[in-house]
């Protein structure tokens, strides 16, 4: 988990609104929900029966999944309006991010051993310029609820912008009951909305980039009515029998899984938080430079980034617009 969430304990003389918190696993990570209500609400089944249904929907984990038919070759797949939703958003934020967010990476994913399907082995430049041809959102398309690809080869993951639309699933079904505060976490990315049990708003910690197993923290912020999510390869990456590092951010351009000087992006808004996770995806892909000017662009996004300048020096970096 990229970063925790600080419950501050504060002396007070009144009664506090008493908090309820909800802890489980989904989509191979954990969970951690806490919320606010006067009534006795039980959320538990039907945050399992979120979970499944997304995961019906665009989990390349399960084979019978709605997305594993279409990335093997079933064309008569009508989508549901959970994978039109994540269709629809990923193809806003690479034409925005122009192609460095990209779902069709999957194929090259698969191929570095970062996939649910068979890894490559041996891969080198031919083989790699020979799947980038099945790679670019702009091969795709949704039409009548079914997908349609340019090449039966192009392999759809999700995986960069799940985590966050999970998040926004469950956070949909507190505020249809009316529950205006609340904290969902799933995976390290956060939706919050309203104050705490203090009447506060919520405080979020940003996990420096340890690769040691230890944890420290860069940063403590408040979430006020947004979403945030982090991305980082510091802990996803796999050592090559010649010791070389991949990470799991693969750059959908190159097609490599290189290391570059961006350890980690934080990335909030006032938006959904498939949104951020996506935009915090892409940031990694950019590395620092590119990120920044990114960034001054598009000023409705906040981040905070960690990397390593040209001593290894461990940098931070927050958006002009980043609150003190």
């Amino acid at each position: 988990m990229i970063f925790v969430i600080f419950t501050l304990f504060i002396a007070c003389k009144k009664e506090q609104t008493k908090i309820k918190s909800l802890q489980g696993n989904a989509i191979g990570t954990a969970y951690s929900i806490k919320y606010i209500s006067p009534e006795n609400l039980n959320f538990e089944l039907k945050i399992d029966s979120i979970i499944n249904i997304v995961n019906k929907s665009t989990s390349t984990y399960i084979p019978s999944s709605d997305i594993s038919k279409i990335n093997h070759g079933d064309t008569t797949i009508v989508v549901d309006a959970i994978f039109e939703e994540v269709f629809k958003k990923s193809e806003k934020i690479y034409n925005e991010t122009n192609g460095d967010f990209d779902p069709t990476v999957g194929i090259l994913v698969n191929a570095w051993g970062f996939g649910p399907e068979k890894k490559i082995n041996n891969l080198d430049s031919l083989k790699i310029d020979s799947l980038l041809n099945y790679v670019g959102f702009n091969k795709v398309a949704l039409i009548n609820k079914k997908v349609k690809k340019l090449y039966p080869e192009i392999y759809f993951d999700f995986n960069a912008i799940g985590k966050g639309y999970l998040v926004d699933m469950v956070a949909r079904e507190f505020e249809a009951v009316n529950i205006k505060n609340y904290m969902v976490e799933i995976g390290g990315e956060i939706r919050v909305r309203g104050k705490n049990q203090h009447n506060e708003f919520w405080k979020i910690a940003i996990e420096n980039p340890n690769e040691d197993g230890t944890r420290s923290f860069a940063k403590v912020i408040q979430l006020k009515n947004e979403a945030m999510a982090t991305s980082g390869n510091y802990r996803k990456y796999r050592i090559a029998e010649n010791g070389k590092k991949y990470v799991h951010t693969i750059n959908a351009k190159t097609g490599y899984a290189n290391e570059s000087n961006l350890l980690s992006a934080s990335v909030i808004a006032k938006t959904d938080c498939a949104d951020v996770d996506g935009y915090a995806t892409a940031l990694m892909a950019m590395g620092l430079e590119k990120s920044k000017a990114f960034l001054e662009k598009h000023t409705n996004l906040k981040a905070f980034l960690i990397y390593a300048n040209e001593n290894h020096e461990i940098k931070t970096y927050t958006s002009p617009n980043f609150e003190k």
